[in-house]
Order: C-alpha cells, then structure tokens, then sequence
C-alpha cells in the first residue's frame, strides 16, 4: 500500500483513494476460528462514503491482512462503476424473415381450414 506524501490517498490496485472519502470499521468477524478471533476485532469494513459501497475483509485473522482485502475488493467495486456499459443495440428481424414467417403462417392457416371443410362435410 502506498502513501502520498500528506497521507491523504491510498494508492492502490490501480487507483487512487482519498483517504476523507472511506470509512474504515474494525468489527468482530464471525465463523471457526477459536478464541482468537473471536475476541479480537480483526474484520475490516470499509464505507466509501460518495457512493456507499462497503467492502469486507474478514478472511484473515490478521487486521492487516483483511484491511488489504477490504481495500482491494473495494477498489475493484469502484473501478466496476467507473467503466462505462455499452449501449444495447436492439436487434430486428430483416423484412425477409418476417416475411417468410407470415407465409408459414398463412400456410398453416390454410392447412387448418382445410381440415375444417373436410369435417363437415
């Protein structure tokens, strides 16, 4: 993890986040793992507070280790929103293709009727 010189962004997989604009909360993490962990709060949740996307680390027992997670995970949330969607380009049937399905149809239809007249004669 990199500094800046002021300390006031965390140059990191790629990107660069101000540190005013995360939330960093050590929590109790659950799950196996004994009395360690469950006495230490080595979970790590991290709030960027712009766009409220939390990222957790809670994989280690090591504080340091799950803040990298968290930071990372929460990297590539932010570099997820940041790319742009390309535009759906609606597809359409060509002429002839619907063409050729209203002629199947009328075809069918053709073929019902048909049995109809035959019916009920």
């Amino acid at each position: 993890m990199k500094l800046d010189r002021r300390r006031r962004r965390i140059y990191r997989y790629g990107m660069a986040i101000e540190k005013k604009d995360i939330e960093i909360t050590p929590y109790r993490s659950r799950g196996p793992g004994g009395q360690r962990k469950n006495k230490k709060e080595t979970a790590i949740r991290i709030v960027h507070l712009p766009t409220g996307i939390v990222a957790r680390g809670t994989e280690s027992r090591s504080q340091a280790q799950n803040k990298d997670i968290a930071l990372q995970r929460l990297a590539e949330k932010l570099s997820r929103r940041e790319q742009k969607k390309k535009p759906r380009i609606p597809t359409r049937k060509s002429v002839g293709i619907r063409e050729r399905e209203r002629e199947w149809k009328r075809h069918r239809a053709r073929k019902k009727t048909s049995r109809r007249e035959k019916g009920e004669d």
